[in-house]
This record gives structure tokens, sequence and C-alpha cells, in this order.
């Protein structure tokens, strides 16, 4: 019979991801950061390819980003609240960390598996971040989507993308609350 991790599984019943909005300072320091890094790339990665990478973005990289959003949401047809909303979450923030979606050549891992492992090291960050403490919320946005503003602004080759962007640091105020989901309806049970 397994022995349950008590603790891990009273973590894993109550995490909830914490709004963007309500980071602030301080935020972790290098040593902190590369730690969680750390257990974040423990996911599991199909093969041993690591078919992704970290792009660290303290506040001055966040500040320069955001100046980049207006006139390419403006070259998009991107709505106006969208482009400042998007301009708010990276001059507000205070670290974020970018998980590049970064696939190998494999005759043995198809991409879609590379893409999960890619998800699945967002989740493992975001579960270590909310483990040690801190505030933690998982993002993407419309510039994150964008091909020639990823590979401009963030460095990404044509054949990355991003999988998510991992915002951090002290939660300011508590998330609201949020229905969940209702396993009535997203379980099926296939009997012989």
């Amino acid at each position: 019979m397994p022995v349950a991790n008590s603790d891990a599984m009273q973590f894993l019943e109550t995490r909830r991801s914490r709004p963007a909005k309500t980071l602030g300072d301080p935020v972790p320091d290098r040593d902190t950061l590369l730690k969680l890094l750390e257990i974040a790339a423990r996911t599991p990665d199909h093969g041993k390819l690591e078919p992704w990478r970290f792009i660290v973005l303290p506040p001055p990289a966040l500040h320069r980003l955001s100046l980049s959003l207006a006139a390419r949401g403006a070259a998009l047809g991107i709505a106006p609240d969208k482009i400042a909303k998007a301009e708010t979450e990276y001059s507000a923030a205070r670290l974020a960390v970018v998980v590049v979606a970064s696939p190998k050549p494999s005759d043995k891992i198809p991409k879609i598996e590379q893409t999960l492992s890619a998800g699945a090291v967002c989740m493992q960050f975001l579960n270590a971040a909310l483990a040690a403490g801190w505030g933690c919320n998982w993002l993407s946005g419309w510039a994150s989507h964008d091909r020639e503003w990823r590979e401009y602004h963030l460095g990404l080759a044509p054949q990355e993308w991003i999988a998510g962007i991992m915002h951090i640091g002290t939660e300011r105020a508590a998330p609201p609350e949020r229905p969940r989901p209702n396993l009535d309806q997203i379980v099926e049970w296939i009997d012989a």
C-alpha cells in the first residue's frame, strides 16, 4: 500500500494561482529563483530532450517589453484596451520567467509530447513557487503568440514559442475565490 505525503496532498488540494496584479516586492533572489527553476526542470522531458528553456525578466527587461507593445499591438489590430492591459502586466511586474517551448528534432518523441513537456514545466514552476511561499501566476497574452514580437524582443528562434510567462512575487492581496471544476461534468468512466 502506498504511503501518502499528506502535506503535499494538502498543498495540491488547496493550491491557488495568485493574480499577477496582486504580486509585488520582494521577489525571489537569484539563488532562490535558480532553485525554483531547478525544480521546474525536473518535469518529464520525454527522452531527455529538455524541449524548453527559461528567460528571466527583471524589472528593466519588463519595462522595455511594456514599451514595445503599443506599436506592435496597433500593427496587429489589437483593441486598445487589450494593449493597455498587456502593457500594465509587463510594466507592473517585478519578476517574470518566460518558459520557452523549444522542440528538438526527434524521430522518437513527437512535437506534441515536447509541447506538453513545456506546459508541464510551467505547472511545475508554478507549484514550486507557491510551495515556497511566493505568489505566482502563469500568463501568456496576445504578444506572446506573435512570432515577430517574440523573435525580435525575446530572441526566440523561429521554431520556438512561449509556453508561459510566469509572474512571481509577494502577494499583496488575497485572490478572490472562484468556482472549481465540477468533476461530474468532466470525468467519464468507461467500463469494460
